[in-house]
C-alpha cells in the first residue's frame, strides 16, 4: 500500500485534549477503510505565516497513513468538512519516516542550543546588583 503524511491545522482556541480528539477521529476513519496510521505527531500551537479564518496560531498534527488512495480520499472528505480544520494537506511519499520528524528534531536542537537560563551571563552590563546596594544611594 502507499504511504502518505497528512498535515492539519486546528484553530487555535481548541483544547489540546480537542485536538487530539481531531486526530483520533483521523485514525478511526483510516483504520474503518483498512488503512494503518503508523504515527502521530503534535507539533503543539504555532505561528501561522498570515492569518487564516482570523486565526494567528494554530495547533499542527502530523499522521503518518499506510493505506490505499480511496481511504486518503475519504479522510480529506471528512477533514474538510470539519470547521475546527483550518488548513491540511496530504503528500504521498516514498517511505515513512522512522523516529520523530524534522519539526520535532528542530525544537530539540533549538533547546540544546540555547542552553539554561542561569548560565547565561550579562555581557556589557556587568555584574547584577542588589537592591538593597542601590537603595543606599
Amino acid at each position: 500500500m502507499p504511504y502518505y503524511e497528512h498535515v492539519f491545522l486546528a484553530r487555535q482556541d481548541l483544547a489540546q485534549a480537542q485536538v487530539d480528539a481531531l486526530a483520533e477521529n483521523a485514525t478511526k476513519i483510516v483504520e474503518a477503510q483498512q488503512g494503518k496510521v503508523t504515527k502521530v505527531e503534535n507539533w503543539g500551537l504555532r505561528n501561522l505565516a498570515y492569518k487564516i479564518a482570523k486565526n494567528r496560531k494554530a495547533h499542527y498534527v502530523l499522521l503518518n497513513i499506510d493505506a490505499p488512495a480511496g481511504t486518503v480520499a475519504e479522510l480529506e472528505r471528512q477533514t474538510a468538512i470539519n470547521e475546527d480544520v483550518i488548513r491540511y494537506m496530504t503528500i504521498r511519499v516514498d517511505e515513512l519516516e522512522a523516529g520523530q520528524s524534522v519539526m520535532m528534531r528542530k525544537n530539540e536542537r533549538d533547546r540544546e542550543r540555547r542552553g539554561e537560563r542561569g548560565d547565561r551571563d550579562r555581557g556589557d552590563r556587568g555584574p547584577r546588583r542588589d537592591r538593597e546596594e542601590s537603595d543606599g544611594e
